[in-house]
């Protein structure tokens, strides 16, 4: 009987444990799923055990003083006790009560649904504000419309700078230093297999040669390849430049790998140099000598020999920076696999020590056999075999914990419903679901997460675990405070909040938030990011009174201020930080810190000063301002437009290794209306904020960012402007609160 593929989810970026270097791993916590484990064999573990960063512990690494993310809230400017004192008001459809209201939304074509929605909800979503987040607003200075400062905005402009800063390390730095270790480990592996010829160590030795030859095709390091490696790789180089999906792998036995990962996408598209970089570090980050297997085992084991006594400078250098940005990895690899080989055969590791060493093999078997496997599979794997493969990876994806939030809540951590279906995807709602978000849990369970037995019993034990943990849990990375700064929207609002946030239609537009701001973070750390996987089976107006208002959400602000300060302050100590980037980054935590300032004062109900008021009106500017510093070096010139760099961006977060993967993806941002008090007088504010999508996509066309633009109408080419796929729409639960605004007769 044909055994039938299984998902396998690959899990992003998140550092929870080591920040660089060797350290001791994370652990395994059963305490999610424990009622599962104790009838299944299958690993189902959230493992979301607590850690902070670790001071290396290899011999022949330079010391870098590790920079910390800090704590969840260093900032002197927060209010931790506010008690929200907004008075409560409302409008009715003529908005008599609401002093721009003619200019706003009385006009003849301003349709009908539009102003119903924005007098029932005090807030509407409606058209497209242009290829920016920046551009409603400017055109909000020009037209005297009140400005609403939305996190959306704010979140964005974070994005923007942390993939400018990752990608200007990798183009300046780290891309060379994987080159090296490619080029150091094969000809220290040509060097291996000379020596351990004839013995039973040759065929991994042979591996090892065929894996780092692999690199360097990939890298542009110019090599010779040996005959007895050249058919092996070719076809991996066959099979990775196709990038067509899930199929078997020459250099591990039996295995099948999914090549579609291969296929740069993010900010790496289109770049030769990173492109490059993105498929090198695919290959390091996901190829594993699994454990178990006598002939991975040992090219592990001549591997990490090599590795310390050649590039471990390189390794350790690449692994610290990308660790900072995203996360410790998820996998067994040089710090746990060193200590036991050289406890194992008494710290000789030469041919004599190593060839006919029975005795030294076994207790090196078993020594691996007992350290914890991922957390996180990656590995397209059959029914019938182990959920979660252990082994050994060169430099393995990373730990996130909203990866692991979805493979606890995908096959097989949670069964199949009652007509034999296997939910092979997860929602992104299942990452606030997990985060305490009662409505997303309510909107998934809606979507037929309910049919699955355990979901909702996985789903709590995550609550659980989340709730229970430290700070650390945040702290580990600037991906996961990235996470963390959103967390605060999942809380519905109540008594004392402004009203137009206290209704159902703006927790879902919150979750909106979420998910925008997501899709984000996963494109800008698609490399590193393990996902998770299933098993197969202005001008001359008159004056008018255009005060603004900031979204009041004091604690993301507090929250961003110590991300922006951690981001600046660690690349800093790194040695990786211009003096314009840390500049910037100073004055992204100046205008979060404003903003936090700003939003107190609205909860209190106390009117912000002239000053505040005229940050809210030049609030485009600012923003425009990192957005142009981000895009510059790509643009090549001085002056460039949005529509050249428009803000969509598309990204692959799950997959189902039968043949589809979930996208998450944002559109041009969308204009927001709201019904706002200033100085007890209502008026209507407009911002921008995400467009958020989600669907299911064929797993051998992973989407880039410029096939995604075209899809949905934010691409130009050849003078012309790409019309926006109707099929392409909005996830069902973010219709209620949207409505276009012009309603035009012909």
């Amino acid at each position: 009987m044909k055994r039938r593929v299984i998902a396998v989810v690959l899990c992003l970026s998140m550092v929870l444990g080591l920040i660089s270097g060797c350290g001791k791993k994370n652990t395994k916590d059963e305490t999610v799923t424990k009622e599962k484990q104790e009838t299944k064999t299958e690993t189902e573990t959230s493992d979301m055990e607590e850690s902070a960063f670790v001071e290396p512990s290899i011999e022949n690494v330079e010391s870098l003083e590790r920079p910390s993310i800090g704590s969840n809230i260093e900032n002197s400017l927060y209010e931790e006790n506010i008690v929200p004192s907004v008075p409560e008001y409302s409008v009715d459809i003529s908005f008599s009560n609401v002093i721009n209201a003619e200019d706003c939304v009385l006009g003849e074509y301003v349709a009908d649904a539009y102003r119903e929605k924005l007098a029932k909800n005090l807030f509407v979503v409606g058209e497209s504000s242009g290829f920016e987040f920046w551009e409603q607003y400017e055109f909000n200075a020009y037209s005297q419309t009140p400005n609403f400062v939305t996190v959306d905005s704010l979140m964005h402009t974070y994005h923007l700078y942390f993939a400018h800063l990752l990608k200007t390390i990798e183009k300046a730095s780290l891309s060379d230093a994987v080159k090296t270790i490619s080029s150091t480990m094969f000809n220290k592996s040509m060097e291996q297999y000379d020596e351990f010829k004839g013995t039973e160590w040759e065929e991994a030795a042979v591996r090892n040669v065929a894996y780092f030859a692999v690199a360097c095709e990939l890298s542009g390091v110019d090599i010779s390849v040996p005959d007895f490696a050249i058919d092996t790789v070719n076809s991996e180089l066959d099979h990775i430049m196709s990038a067509n999906g899930i199929e078997l792998s020459n250099i591990i036995p039996d295995t099948m790998e999914d090549y579609s990962q291969y296929k740069p996408r993010g900010y790496y598209e289109g770049d030769e140099q990173l492109e490059k970089y993105f498929r090198t570090m695919m290959w390091y980050g996901r190829i594993t000598f699994i454990a178990g297997n006598d002939s991975a085992t040992r090219s592990a084991v001549l591997m990490s020999i090599a590795l310390k006594e050649s590039a471990i400078s390189e390794w350790e250098s690449v692994y610290a920076v990308t660790s900072f940005f995203a996360g410790a990895s998820d996998d067994l690899g040089y710090c746990e696999y060193m200590p036991v080989i050289e406890a194992a055969y008494g710290g000789k590791l030469d041919k004599d020590s190593l060839v006919g060493n029975e005795s030294a093999w076994g207790i090196l078997e078993e020594k691996i056999s007992e350290m914890d496997p991922p957390r996180i599979q990656s590995i397209p794997v059959y029914e019938d075999e182990e959920n979660v493969i252990p082994g050994f990876r060169l430099m393995g994806q990373r730990f996130t914990i909203d990866g692991n939030i979805m493979q606890n809540l995908i096959y097989r951590a949670v069964d199949e419903n009652a007509e034999g279906n296997k939910r092979m995807l997860p929602m992104v709602l299942d990452v606030p679901a997990a985060l305490g978000s009662d409505v997303a849990k309510e909107i998934a369970l809606e979507n037929g997460a309910k049919e699955y037995p355990d979901y909702e019993t996985n789903l709590n034990r995550l609550r659980e675990d989340i709730n229970s943990s430290s700070d650390s849990l945040w702290n580990a990375s600037l991906y996961s405070g990235w996470i963390n700064t959103l967390r605060p929207l999942l809380v519905e609002k109540g008594d004392g909040y402004p009203s137009f946030m206290k209704n159902s239609e703006w927790t879902k537009k919150t979750l909106e938030t979420f998910a925008g701001s997501f899709a984000e973070l996963k494109h800008d750390t698609v490399l590193y990011s393990k996902q998770p996987m299933a098993e197969m089976g202005g001008g001359d107006l008159d004056p008018v009174d255009d005060r603004g208002y900031v979204e009041p959400e004091p604690l993301v602000y507090a929250r961003f201020s110590n991300l922006a300060k951690t981001t600046s302050e660690g690349l800093k100590k790194f040695g990786m930080l211009s003096s314009d980037d840390e500049k910037n980054l100073g004055l992204l935590v100046e205008l979060s810190d404003k903003l936090l300032v700003i939003a107190q004062k609205e909860l209190k109900n106390e009117l912000p000063s002239d000053e505040e008021f005229e940050l809210i009106r030049n609030y485009g500017g600012n923003i425009e301002h990192f957005w142009y510093d981000a895009m510059k070096d790509d643009a090549g010139k001085d002056s460039f437009t949005s529509e050249e760099f428009p803000a969509a961006i598309i990204v692959d977060v799950a997959t189902d290794p039968n043949g589809l993967v979930l996208e998450a993806g944002t559109g041009s941002p969308r204009t927001i209306a709201v019904v706002v008090p200033v100085d007890g007088i209502l008026r209507i504010a407009m911002g921008s904020v995400y467009d958020y999508y989600e669907f299911e996509w064929p797993l051998s066309n992973r989407l880039t960012d410029n096939e995604w633009r075209r899809m949905v109408g934010a691409e130009s080419g050849l003078g012309f402007l790409y019309e926006k796929d109707d099929s392409i729409v909005n996830p069902d639960w973010t219709t209620s609160y949207r409505e276009e605004k012009w309603h035009w007769e012909w």
